[in-house]
């Protein structure tokens, strides 16, 4: 791995770095992320509920784009319906969400997050969203793009394995 810096390049413009130098970078950032984000305290009001990172997704969704369906919350987190339908049972005996059926269509259960927890729970996630949103704001919708782009072709990199 090469770990040289990249200068001006031949129009004296300054370029960007190399793959390898990025791929070190990433290696040394990605673990630093990851331990803050891990040490994101859980609001004292929620602590008791043993709540995994399954979990968080789930909320972030139902709490930026409101209530859904089991399919729908399935469909988004990329899993089986019977996986959604087992963490939304758990949370709902919890009473972190509620359940309700469906007007249009009494087969379908609506999830939504409870309202005694959703001061906690908006709260919880909102120091993640300022810092996303710090570090989106400055760049333009193509380079968001990128950047989302990006993140996902890693992830999906090393949920195949490729990724090495």
């Amino acid at each position: 791995m090469s770990t040289d810096e990249r200068g001006p390049g031949a129009d004296g413009a300054a370029a960007g770095p190399s793959v390898e130098d990025g791929v070190r970078t990433m290696l040394l950032l990605m673990p630093r992320m990851v331990g803050r984000a891990k040490r994101i305290r859980v609001p004292e009001e929620l602590r008791s509920f043993d709540l995994a990172p399954r979990h968080l997704s789930l909320l972030s969704y139902l709490l930026f784009d409101g209530p859904m369906s089991v399919n729908e919350l399935a469909r988004r987190l990329e899993v089986a319906p019977a996986t959604v339908s087992l963490m939304v049972s758990d949370l709902s005996r919890q009473g972190i969400l509620e359940r309700r059926e469906d007007p249009a269509d009494r087969r379908r259960t609506i999830v939504s997050v409870a309202g005694a927890h959703l001061p906690a729970i908006e709260g919880w996630l909102a120091l993640g969203a300022r810092a996303w949103r710090t570090a989106l704001e400055p760049l333009t919708p193509a380079e968001r793009r990128t950047f989302i782009d990006t993140l996902r072709r890693y992830e999906q990199a090393v949920n195949d394995g490729s990724g090495g």
